[in-house]
């Protein structure tokens, strides 16, 4: 707010003083893009309802399997220790003389599996894999088994299935009760 009051720049639209004015009696001064609203309130409505507590509980659980799978294909995370471990993404190192973009780029080619890129100075020596959002063990299941996949087409040398195997011996052993 302090920042929009010395801002020289003219602008109409998006203006957070108009903002914050037409919010004090409930109103939004543009016309807001109804779908946006709409899948916003379908996403608050789904946190909600499965509890914020369990959603961090899930995005540990399914991060964790990630990290299993990981270990199992004798690879390593960026991430150097625990404490900096993410239950939001993990980037996983490559070996050297393997390409993280041609691996990303080939994933998606062949599989029609997005990975991530690695940023700023781990361009091309990781990749990424994301677990969080509306996300269950099933969908991170078929991410490993296809990075499995795009791993041995980049010469990687894993054994097939053994981050599958690891990250389902986890989940079996942090089973959570289903919703009713």
């Amino acid at each position: 707010m302090a920042a929009a009051e010395t801002a020289k720049l003219g602008r109409y639209y998006f203006d957070v003083r108009a903002m914050a004015r037409w919010a004090l009696e409930g109103w939004y001064p543009y016309t807001p893009a109804m779908t946006m609203m709409r899948g916003l309130r379908a996403a608050v409505d789904m946190l909600l309802e499965e509890g914020l507590d369990e959603v961090f509980a899930r995005h540990r659980r399914l991060a964790e399997g990630v990290r299993r799978a990981t270990a199992a294909w004798g690879l390593v995370l960026c991430a150097k220790r625990p404490a900096l471990f993410s239950d939001t993404v993990s980037a996983i190192r490559l070996p050297d003389g393997i390409d993280a973009a041609a691996l990303i780029r080939d994933a998606y080619g062949r599989y029609r599996l997005s990975l991530g890129v690695g940023l700023g100075p781990l361009a091309g020596k990781v990749f990424r894999i994301g677990h969080l959002g509306d996300l269950n063990e099933v969908m991170v299941l078929a991410a490993l088994g296809g990075t499995e996949l795009a791993l041995r087409d980049a010469g990687v040398k894993i054994e097939l299935g053994s981050g599958v195997a690891a990250a389902q011996t986890h989940f079996l052993a942090n089973r959570v009760a289903l919703a009713r």
